[in-house]
């Protein structure tokens, strides 16, 4: 199992932190005009497993079409972050782009793309889409044109490398879904490298041509409307141009979130995040930057050492807009843990610079399983009350938890080279009712529908009123209304002790109190102010006695306090 991080330790590390722990607070309220995507709540769509309108068991672009309406009247967020749907031979299921600029068949095409965004636009909500910079398909007519000859003026368009002197791979370098980040090509002789499968060559963003096509893909989908990207492995695409050979990892190493298998047998010093990286974010944030309508840039970024993470921002706040954070989804679910996390995360944020949260993706077991029923009513309230913007994965709102898939069903191919590592448990269809289908699809599905949808599903969680659906409506309801969760300062509570995590939210004229109750235990917090408008145990408010705040075991609070 991978070791913890001790953030806490991380905290008190950190160079000038020391002795502001108990009250930390943080104002990134620097830039003159706010931006959209700052008072945004993302909703992550996995566009193969949110609704088939064909009856073929895959989801599509028509299928998101029909389902606009819940996100907007029944749930109430504000932008969608979608993954995949360009043209591809879907051997990582869409991340092998074999056309960036026409949609697959599987979902659709370009005109229903161009309907969906409008779709989306007309009903006030904003979408970012996946931007794949490190690599495309190896059925790519780049590819096809650079494997061809080692003369072609496309060759250098992919890093090819001639073998070591007894043919072995050039380096010693892993893919991140297993085996040799190096194929050898038998026509050319020459080995190309990929990062993750041997479907996905890796393009070579030291040459300018590719960089300008590339930015011609964004260009494109820009133009079309959207509203910004998802950047996929966004500090994956630059190394070392020497390409030195990883160094052995000591034993008692460990990743910080999941035992990756053989990859974890080397220190990724030199496969991944060269410096040279961040002159190719601020070039592409130049093309965002050339567009009226502020579109937005949120980067993958897997580092977990936070000054490195953050200097994804950009010096001057002129690279990503929003690197991804993922400390929170990958630290213990303890009060001192998650609160170390926060306030080191906000910390490390550039001044002028924005920060984003989230506990769930396609990519990682979901936030129920992990946490259990009713930590995820907590990391909901949590997530929905931080500063900065929050992203929802599909399902989370629903509860859906990792779903068990039998032998012979799995699609994802890094599950088929480890198999504790497949994703295929956090990306089965939306549960919309209890018919067999799930209402996902008049007839199959490409993954096994969950066997709770009879319960867990937006049809009967909508008609109660103590579900996990109706838990998000109010926080999302209740976070759309109240300006000091969208721009208000955080401080952390000095009632923030033992089990019990407790933080504020302030403005001159506004201020609430977050105390999440971590334990198996009554708690009593010594409050005696303002009154408990939400609670993850009821759809109920109440008035605080005068003993203080009583808590219930995992119950977690919104508490208004009136501002002098």
């Amino acid at each position: 199992m991978p070791r913890r991080l001790n953030y806490r330790a991380l905290l008190l590390a950190t160079p000038g932190f020391r002795g502001r722990v108990a009250n930390f607070s943080l104002d990134m309220s620097h830039s003159p005009t706010r931006k959209w995507w700052q008072d945004a709540v993302f909703y992550q769509i996995y566009p193969l497993s949110f609704a088939d309108s064909d009856g073929d068991g895959f989801g599509d672009l028509e299928g998101i079409i029909s389902r606009l309406d819940y996100l907007t009247d029944t749930l109430g967020v504000d932008a969608i972050w979608l993954s995949p749907f360009f043209k591809s031979p879907m051997a990582d299921w869409g991340y092998d782009v074999s056309d960036h600029t026409d949609v697959d068949p599987l979902f659709g095409d370009l005109a229903t793309a161009k309907r969906m965004i409008d779709e989306i636009h007309r009903r006030g909500m904003r979408v970012i889409i996946d931007y794949l910079m490190n690599h495309t398909s190896i059925e790519h007519q780049w590819f096809s044109e650079s494997r061809s000859s080692r003369d072609n003026p496309k060759r250098d368009w992919y890093v090819w490398r001639d073998p070591k002197p007894d043919g072995s791979e050039p380096n010693n370098w892993l893919s991140v879904f297993g085996g040799p980040a190096w194929t050898l090509d038998k026509e050319t002789g020459q080995y190309y490298r990929h990062t993750f499968l041997p479907h996905q060559p890796d393009l070579n963003w030291r040459n300018p041509e590719v960089r300008e096509a590339m930015f011609d893909v964004a260009r494109f989908w820009l133009d079309l409307g959207v509203d910004g990207f998802r950047v996929d492995a966004a500090h994956q695409m630059m190394k070392d141009p020497r390409e030195r050979d990883n160094p052995p990892a000591p034993e008692e190493h460990t990743r910080p979130w999941k035992d990756m298998g053989d990859y974890d047998r080397y220190i990724h010093l030199y496969d991944f995040a060269h410096p040279d990286v961040h002159e190719a974010h601020r070039e592409f944030r130049a093309v965002l930057d050339s567009y009226p309508h502020d579109p937005v840039s949120v980067g993958e970024i897997h580092i977990f050492d936070l000054p490195e993470w953050a200097a994804y921002y950009g010096e001057h706040l002129d690279q990503i807009h929003m690197p991804f954070n993922f400390h929170l989804m990958v630290a213990p679910w303890e009060t001192s843990s998650i609160r170390a996390v926060i306030e080191t995360v906000l910390w490390h944020v550039p001044e002028g610079g924005w920060a984003n949260w989230l506990l769930g993706n396609h990519d990682e077991i979901r936030m129920k399983t992990r946490l259990g029923v009713l930590n995820a009513r907590l990391a909901a309230m949590l997530l929905l009350t931080l500063r900065g913007t929050p992203f929802l994965y599909y399902g989370d709102e629903l509860g859906m938890p990792q779903a068990e898939i039998g032998s012979g069903e799995g699609r994802d191919p890094w599950g088929e080279n480890v198999s504790y590592l497949s994703r295929d448990g956090c990306r089965t269809p939306m549960q919309w009712d209890d018919t067999p289908m799930a209402g996902f699809s008049a007839d199959g599905s490409w993954l096994p529908i969950g066997p709770d949808h009879v319960n867990l599903n937006v049809m009967a969680e909508t008609a109660d009123e103590g579900s996990m659906l109706a838990l998000y409506q109010r926080l999302l309801a209740y976070r759309r209304s109240s300006p000091v969760l969208k721009e208000g300062k955080y401080l952390t509570h000095t009632a923030s002790t033992g089990d019990v995590f407790v933080f504020e939210r302030f403005t001159d004229d506004d201020r609430i109190i977050v105390a999440l109750n971590l334990s198996d235990q009554v708690q009593l917090l010594d409050l005696v102010e303002g009154s408990i408008v939400m609670s993850t145990h009821s759809a109920m408010g109440r008035e605080i006695g005068s003993e203080g705040v009583f808590l219930g075991r995992r119950e977690g609070v919104i508490i208004e306090v009136s501002v002098p």
